[in-house]
C-alpha cells in the first residue's frame, strides 16, 4: 500500500481535566475517502482543526505527505485545503476573484488556466463576474469546492461538504468530489452526519465518540459486524452510548 497522505498519531487535546480528543489514530491514503462521523461534541471539529494546523494539539502527531505539521506547518498546509459550507467564501468578491485570491495565497502554477478548469468542472462559468454573496446556497457550494481544488490538494478535509443543499445538487457534488480524488490520487477526509451520504462516497468510516475512534471499517461491514440495520441505525447506537469502545453492545 502506498504511504499514506495523512498520518494521525496518538493525537489528544486535552482542556484543563476535559479531554476532547483522547489517543486517536488513523490514516488516509491517496485516492481513500474516509468519513469521521460521531454525535455533537464526539470531538470531529476538534480534531479537524488540529489536522488544519489551527489549534495545536496537547500531545500526539500529525504527518501530511510524510511532512510533521507540528515541525514544518507551512510546508505540511501547502499539500492540503479545506471545504465547507458553513465557511462561505467572500461574498463582495465575484467568484473568479474568489479563486484568484485563493489561488494566490496557495501559490497555485498556471492560475488562469487553472481557474478556467475549475469554472468549467463546477458548472460556474455563467457565474464567473457574480458575486459570491449573490449565490444560491448550492451555487456557493460549488464555488466552495472549486476554491478547496485549487492547488491540487494531496489532503482534502471536507466538513459537511453538501449541507443545506438540494438532494439533487448534492449527489451531483457527491459525484465530482469522487472524481477529483481518483483522478488526483487526492486523500479525503470527509465529515458528515448525512449517512446517507458516507456509505455512498466514503472507503471507510471511523466512529468518534467521547473524544475516541470507536469503530473503523468500510460502511457495509460495520454495518453487518454490528448487526444493524444501516449506517444512520449504528450512527445511533453510538449517539446514544448503546456500544463500548471495543465495539460490543452495552449489557
Amino acid at each position: 500500500m502506498t504511504a499514506p497522505v495523512l498520518s494521525v498519531s496518538n493525537l489528544r487535546k486535552a482542556y484543563g481535566e476535559f479531554v476532547a480528543v483522547d489517543g486517536v489514530s488513523f490514516a488516509v491514503h491517496p485516492g481513500e475517502i474516509v468519513g469521521l462521523v460521531g454525535p455533537n461534541g464526539a470531538g470531529k471539529t476538534t480534531t479537524i482543526s488540529m489536522i488544519l494546523g489551527v489549534l495545536d494539539p496537547s500531545s500526539g502527531e500529525v504527518r501530511i505527505d510524510g511532512v510533521d505539521l507540528g515541525k514544518q506547518r507551512a510546508r505540511a498546509i501547502a499539500h492540503t485545503n479545506f471545504g465547507t459550507a458553513y465557511a462561505p467564501l467572500p461574498g463582495n468578491l465575484t467568484v473568479e476573484q474568489n479563486l484568484q485570491v485563493f489561488g494566490l495565497i496557495y501559490g497555485v502554477k498556471d492560475l488562469k488556466a487553472r481557474i478556467e478548469q475549475l469554472l468549467a468542472d463546477y458548472d460556474l462559468k455563467d457565474h464567473r463576474k457574480t458575486k459570491a454573496g449573490l449565490l444560491s446556497s448550492g451555487e456557493q457550494t460549488r464555488v466552495t469546492l472549486a476554491k478547496a481544488m485549487l492547488n491540487h490538494p494531496k489532503l482534502l478535509l471536507l466538513d459537511e461538504p453538501t449541507a443545506s443543499i438540494d438532494p439533487a445538487t448534492a449527489r451531483d457534488l457527491r459525484s465530482r468530489i469522487v472524481a477529483s480524488a481518483e483522478a488526483d490520487g487526492c486523500g479525503v477526509l470527509w465529515t458528515s452526519h448525512n449517512m446517507y451520504e458516507v456509505a455512498e462516497v466514503c472507503d471507510r468510516v471511523l466512529f468518534l465518540s467521547r473524544g475516541k475512534i470507536l469503530m473503523d471499517g468500510e460502511p457495509e461491514a460495520l454495518v453487518r459486524e454490528h448487526g444493524a440495520a444501516s449506517l444512520e441505525d449504528l450512527f445511533v447506537e453510538v449517539a446514544h452510548e448503546k456500544l463500548h469502545p471495543n465495539g460490543g453492545h452495552a449489557p
